[in-house]
């Protein structure tokens, strides 16, 4: 990443540059998560303009986030911050992560003063600074209806990380920590864009605000206090969800009129 990249970068999170360091590695995380949110409506966007099955390059993906307040689904959003940090002198991993199948989520290790931390700002959790891996118990994050878990690595020097929803597992991955490239992951991303696949037949985007958190998913809207106050409203048309997305997420009528276009809404990304 060029410096003009990497200063433009801080410079709409926020964030000014400096030696790397925990307290730095905190303050990106931080506004990262909120500033870019999980969102697909981006991926539907781009793909309705040029079909394309990849990931959108840097330069795209920051005009994205400054010009219409949007962010990325995992790959994209943890892709770019892993190049961020890289470009800033972290000693940083790109790792695959796996759910129901193999690496169809990433993270980033980041490795500092002998520690080591996961960052993940692609999985529309409250994780708002990074996650240290070297445990010797459960780290255990409680944000609203859910906690999640993340567990001492096992023998094999993976991590894993569940989430509870009421006391009932409802989802989660494991990291796997050998470093990867992220030419790996191509054929899961072009996965990704198959008309039968989760993210071309659903609608999400959830951002997080120091405390809270507003969560869409298809027709249904979430509002989230951290301290455990959630308030759900049930959307009844596509004019409703347009007007939501763009109270909420100050994302343009236009962009979302245009990724919904034609869309079922049918489906579940958290099944």
């Amino acid at each position: 990443m060029d410096d003009i990249l990497k200063n433009h970068y801080l410079e709409i999170l926020g964030v000014e540059v400096a030696d790397p360091s925990l307290e730095l590695l905190e303050r990106i995380v931080a506004a990262h998560l909120i500033r870019a949110p999980f969102e697909n409506l981006s991926k539907l966007h781009r793909f309705r303009i040029d079909e394309s099955e990849s990931i959108p390059r840097l330069e795209d993906y920051l005009d994205g986030i400054e010009r219409w307040n949007l962010g990325g689904t995992c790959y994209a959003n943890n892709y770019h911050l892993y190049t961020l940090l890289d470009g800033l002198g972290f000693g940083i991993d790109l790792c695959g992560a796996d759910m129901t199948n193999p690496d169809v989520h990433i993270v980033s290790k980041v490795r500092l003063k002998g520690r080591e931390y996961l960052v993940d700002v692609g999985y529309g959790a409250p994780f708002f600074g990074p996650l240290p891996r070297d445990l010797d118990h459960k780290h255990v994050i409680d944000f609203g209806r859910c906690r999640y878990i993340l567990h001492p690595q096992d023998d094999h020097g993976r991590s894993r990380l569940d989430m509870l929803r009421d006391g009932r597992p409802t989802h989660g991955y494991t990291v796997k920590p050998e470093p990867r490239v992220i030419d790996d992951f191509t054929e899961v991303i072009r996965d990704s864009y198959r008309s039968e696949a989760a993210f071309m037949n659903a609608v999400v985007a959830e951002r997080f605000f120091p405390g809270r958190s507003v969560r869409i998913h298809n027709l249904a809207l979430t509002e989230t206090e951290a301290s455990g106050a959630t308030t759900s409203t049930e959307l009844h048309d596509r004019a409703e969800l347009i007007d939501a997305i763009g109270r909420h997420f100050d994302i343009p009528a236009e962009i979302t009129r245009h990724a919904i276009d034609g869309l079922s809404l049918d489906a579940d990304i958290y099944a």
